[in-house]
């Protein structure tokens, strides 16, 4: 992800092969899921996912 830290958004850039569903979950350092970042069927392709933590705590994830 880039910019890493990140105050307050960031962005998660990945590529997929083919179709399929793709998942990004975040979670907190406790395993807890605090986010869905994306949970869809995607055709193959490259993406980025943009997560906004203004939200949440400061801390690892």
């Amino acid at each position: 992800n880039y910019p890493n830290p990140f105050n307050p958004t960031t962005k998660i850039d990945y590529d997929i092969p083919y179709d399929g569903k793709v998942s990004i979950l975040l979670y907190d350092i406790s395993g807890r899921e605090v986010a869905k970042l994306v949970n869809e069927v995607k055709t193959a392709g490259y993406y980025t996912a943009v997560f906004n933590g203004a939200d949440l705590a400061s801390g690892m994830y």
